[in-house]
């Protein structure tokens, strides 16, 4: 088989690739290769910023199945037969780390899947926890630089991250989760995927209800302790990547099975507390898990960087039949995911492969940066609305019902009668005793270094969960009970 011949991104063609043109045998190079300074220019430009969160990441593609019905509470389509199914993109992702973070340290994961739906795309934009460490996303980014490097040392600050956390005891919940088992995940196969807040399902009648989304891992849950991941990160930085990608190569095709809790829109004024409140979970007793349907990821893209790396996930694509609620974070991520595509990616980042929609495409947004396609869907004199040209027109069909919200516009401050520990304790109190020694130990180690009135003050809130919670971790720690009172 004949080689294709190289050529310039102009599509000129290539007459020597291997040196640059001189005068003479010893140089200079000229300015006029054209060539060379392609080449070097492109290569100049091959990184983009990377992501501020979630920037080390893995994906992939498939399939989700719809395996039982829902209609009654949601219009979407993608939802509305057994049997129906929608082509996918995954990424799973550490929140933390850096592009050149290892795979296997102890964090929090991101579980992204954009659903490819005959009504538009729809991201499911969550982690591998039903909750986090914060419920209003203005204390984001003051968390994030936690997480992030000091700006002195240019080292991650366990000072920093556990003085936050002590400050915030409603980061108790999540902190418990991390410092568990859970906390490092063997795979993306072996671990589950959450929305995490509260969104909310509307039906043809009208009638809305808040959901919890929920992708249970058929892998089954697989972990590694503290120094089964410090053996394997020196082995390999890449574990993820080479699990993922390898599994799906031998046809061995990782599946989630989608379950929602749902809420009727009345019982949020009952609950004993925040249903939207992205630190505490629904009770499944009183929320039982329904089954939606099963995720498959089936095929690797022949190109990382234009899948995966360009992928651009945002709560605020969502599809009728899916809304959002008043989850203060959540109204948060609307803004900021969006927001953090257009400086990273270009003005127009829903064009690019992996985000672009299957469904057909019809807007009056112009110009700007990467318009690598018709400006005008086919339609010239159509690019302003009202028009009277035939260009596209609203469809109120698909008008959201009106979410039921009141008060006046303040800063309030929360007022949690739940309490910020019941539902800590209660997850401690779930684990067997192995597990309890193993978040000790965990804690501990993620305490080296930390001042002892920051410590003390994170071994109140321990205690409050629950007594034996404080305990066990002094007990690591080497303190005695007593030098806490």
């Amino acid at each position: 088989m004949e080689n294709k011949k190289l050529t310039t991104s102009a599509g000129a063609p290539v007459s020597n690739n291997q040196r640059s043109q001189t005068a003479g045998d010893r140089g200079p190079v000229l300015m006029q290769d054209y060539k060379l300074l392609e080449k070097l220019a492109h290569q100049n430009r091959e990184r983009i910023p990377e992501r501020v969160v979630h920037a080390k990441g893995w994906g992939a593609m498939g399939t989700f199945t719809v395996t039982h019905d829902i209609s009654k509470y949601t219009r979407a389509k993608l939802f509305s037969s057994v049997g129906k199914k929608t082509p996918v993109l995954t990424r799973f992702s550490t929140v933390a780390g850096e592009m050149g973070a290892a795979d296997t340290e102890r964090d929090v994961r991101g579980f992204s899947v954009k659903f490819y739906t005959e009504e538009g795309n729809w991201d499911l934009v969550g982690n591998n926890t039903p909750v986090f460490f914060l419920r209003d996303g203005y204390k984001f980014p003051d968390f994030i630089h936690t997480q992030k490097r000091h700006p002195k040392t240019n080292l991650r600050s366990p000072e920093a991250m556990w003085d936050y956390w002590s400050l915030s005891p409603e980061s108790l919940h999540q902190v418990t989760i991390l410092m568990s088992d859970r906390g490092i995940p063997t795979t993306p196969m072996h671990m589950n995927g959450y929305g995490s807040h509260t969104f909310s399902f509307w039906n043809n009648d009208g009638e809305r209800f808040w959901v919890k989304f929920h992708f249970k891992t058929q892998q089954g849950h697989k972990h590694y302790t503290n120094e089964e991941s410090a053996k394997i990160i020196g082995e390999t930085r890449e574990k993820y990547q080479e699990e993922l990608f390898g599994a799906i190569e031998k046809g061995d095709y990782p599946k989630w099975t989608l379950k929602v809790q749902v809420m009727p829109e009345a019982d949020a004024e009952k609950t004993p507390y925040n249903p939207f409140d992205l630190t505490k979970v629904w009770p499944h007793a009183d929320y039982p898990l329904i089954e939606v349907g099963e995720l498959e990821l089936n095929k690797n893209p022949e190109n990382y960087w234009q899948y995966i790396e360009n992928a651009a996930y945002s709560p605020s694509n969502i599809v009728p039949g899916i809304g959002f609620s008043p989850d203060k974070v959540l109204q948060a991520r609307i803004f900021s995911y969006a927001d953090a595509h257009r400086y990273r990616l270009g003005t127009h980042y829903e064009a690019l492969p992996a985000n672009a929609p299957k469904s057909e495409v019809n807007h009056y947004h112009k110009d700007g940066s990467m318009r690598f396609f018709t400006n005008d869907f086919g339609n010239p004199d159509a690019y302003y609305e009202p028009n009277s040209k035939g260009g596209a027109v609203e469809d109120p069909t698909v008008e959201e019902p009106p979410m039921k919200i009141s008060g006046d516009a303040k800063r309030y401050e929360e007022n949690d009668t739940y309490g910020e520990y019941k539902q800590p304790g209660d997850l401690f109190r779930m684990f067997n005793d192995d597990q309890k020694n193993r978040l000790f130990n965990n804690i501990a180690a993620a305490m080296q270094g930390v001042s002892m009135e920051i410590i003390e003050r994170q071994l109140v809130h321990f205690d409050k969960a629950d007594p034996e919670y404080g305990n066990g971790v002094r007990k690591a720690l080497g303190i005695s009970e007593l030098e806490n009172y």
